[in-house]
C-alpha cells in the first residue's frame, strides 16, 4: 500500500488525540506539524519523532505530505484551507468547515477545480447506532416517528473567560462551532431540514453566548429541538438525544452515543424486528397483552399491541475509545476514496457545507431575537 503522508495544523488537545488515531491507520505517516509552538506541541512532535513545529507556509509546500489535517480555531480554517488547498493538498478539518457560507463554499469551488479533497471530520457518521437508528427510522418497527430532540448540558470548565470559544469573531457561536455535528446527523436520518425558529441567551455581566436552541422542520413535518448550553462542571457534562415514535419512544445517550434505551408497546414482529436492529441487546418485558387488551388506537388507527417492553442496548467500551475508532473510520473512508474513487464515501464535502448552512441559518434567527 502506498504511504500518504500527513502534515497537521494545529495540534492542541483533540489535535494530539486525533493524532494518535489517524497514524494508527494502515498507510498513514505523520511528516510534520505547524500553527503552534506551544509547549504541549513540541511534546507531541516529540510523541511522533517528527520535528519541532514549523510554520504553515513551509508545511504545505513540503512535497511529501498529501494530506493536511487543521486542528486550529475555527476562524482559521477557511485561510489554512484555502492555502493547503491551492498547494495542491488533500484537506480534512475539524468542524466547522468555515464560519461564512460563502468562505465554505469558495472552498469547495477550489477543491473541486484542484481536484482535491475536502472534508469536514463530522465523524458521527462512523457510529454503529447512525446506521441502527437509520434502520429505524426507515424500517418502521415503532410507526412513524414524530418528534425528536437533542440536549446539550455541556461543561464550560475548560473555557476561561478569554478563550477563543466566548468570542463569536473567533468561533462563530454555539451553533456554528459545535452544532454542526448535529444537524448532520439528522440530516442523515431525515434528509434536509429548515430552521424554523431559534433563540440564544447570554450569561449575566460577561455577555458570552451561553445557551442556543432551534426547532428544525424535516420531512414528513417531523420537528426536531436543539439545545446547546455551556454552563455545567465537568463532572456533569451530559448528552441526550430521544426520538418519539407512534409506539415508544427511543433514547440515547452521550454526545457520541454509545447507549440506547427504548420503551415501546409492540406486537411479535416488532420485537423481532428491534432485536434484529440491536443484537445482544437485554430485553425486559412490562406487561403481556391477550384477548381484548391486545386492541388499542392512536393516530386513527388500530393497533394489535403484543407486550410492553424496555430494551436496553449499550457498547461495553470506554466512549473514548468509541471516539477513537470513529476518527479511524473516518481517515480510512476517505483514502479509500483517493485509491478508488468510486468508493462511496460517508463523508463528502457537502456534509461540511449543508451542516453549516443550518448553524448559520439558525444562528441569524436566533440574532434575530430580543435578548
Amino acid at each position: 500500500m502506498q504511504t500518504v503522508g500527513l502534515g497537521v495544523i494545529g495540534c492542541g488537545g483533540f489535535g494530539l488525540f486525533a493524532l494518535q488515531h489517524f497514524t494508527q491507520v494502515e498507510g498513514v505517516r505523520l511528516i510534520a506539524m505547524a500553527g503552534t509552538h506551544r509547549p504541549q506541541a513540541i511534546a507531541c512532535a516529540r510523541r511522533f519523532g517528527i520535528p519541532d513545529p514549523i510554520e504553515v507556509e513551509r508545511l504545505v509546500q513540503m512535497p511529501e505530505i498529501d494530506i493536511v489535517y487543521i486542528a486550529t480555531p475555527p476562524f482559521l480554517h477557511y485561510p489554512q484551507a484555502k492555502l493547503a488547498l491551492e498547494a495542491g493538498k488533500h484537506v480534512i478539518v475539524e468542524k466547522p468547515l468555515a464560519i461564512h457560507l460563502d468562505h465554505a463554499q469558495e472552498l469547495i469551488e477550489l477543491a473541486q477545480r484542484k481536484q482535491r479533497l475536502l472534508v469536514t471530520n463530522l465523524m458521527q457518521r462512523y457510529n454503529p447506532l447512525f446506521d441502527q437508528m437509520k434502520r429505524l427510522i426507515e424500517e418502521k418497527p415503532l410507526g412513524e416517528l414524530l418528534h425528536a430532540y437533542f440536549e446539550n448540558y455541556a461543561t464550560d470548565e475548560g473555557l476561561p473567560p478569554d478563550h477563543w470559544f466566548w468570542d463569536r469573531e473567533k468561533s462563530g457561536g454555539i451553533f456554528i462551532e459545535h452544532g454542526v455535528h448535529f444537524f448532520d446527523l439528522f440530516e442523515g436520518w431525515l434528509d434536509g431540514g429548515e430552521v424554523i425558529s431559534a433563540q440564544r441567551t447570554l450569561r449575566p455581566e460577561s455577555g458570552v453566548e451561553e445557551q442556543v436552541q432551534c426547532t428544525v422542520r424535516y420531512r414528513d413535518n417531523v420537528l426536531v429541538n436543539f439545545y446547546h448550553g455551556f454552563h455545567q462542571v465537568a463532572r456533569m457534562d451530559r448528552q441526550e438525544m430521544r426520538f418519539l415514535f407512534e409506539m415508544g419512544d427511543v433514547t440515547l445517550y452521550e454526545w457520541i452515543p454509545t447507549r440506547v434505551y427504548i420503551h415501546a408497546v409492540v406486537d411479535e414482529a416488532q420485537t423481532r424486528a428491534l432485536c434484529e436492529i440491536f443484537p445482544r441487546a437485554l430485553l425486559d418485558v412490562t406487561a403481556v397483552y391477550g384477548g381484548k387488551e391486545r386492541q388499542a388506537r392512536s393516530r386513527f388507527k388500530e393497533r394489535d399491541l403484543y407486550q410492553m417492553i424496555e430494551l436496553h442496548w449499550g457498547m461495553e467500551d470506554h466512549k473514548m475509545h468509541n471516539y477513537g475508532r470513529l476518527l479511524r473510520a473516518m481517515l480510512a473512508d476517505q483514502l479509500a476514496y483517493l485509491r478508488d474513487p468510486s468508493h462511496p464515501r460517508r463523508l463528502t464535502e457537502w456534509n461540511g457545507y449543508r451542516s453549516l448552512l443550518m448553524a448559520v441559518q439558525a444562528t441569524q434567527q436566533a440574532d434575530a431575537q430580543k435578548v
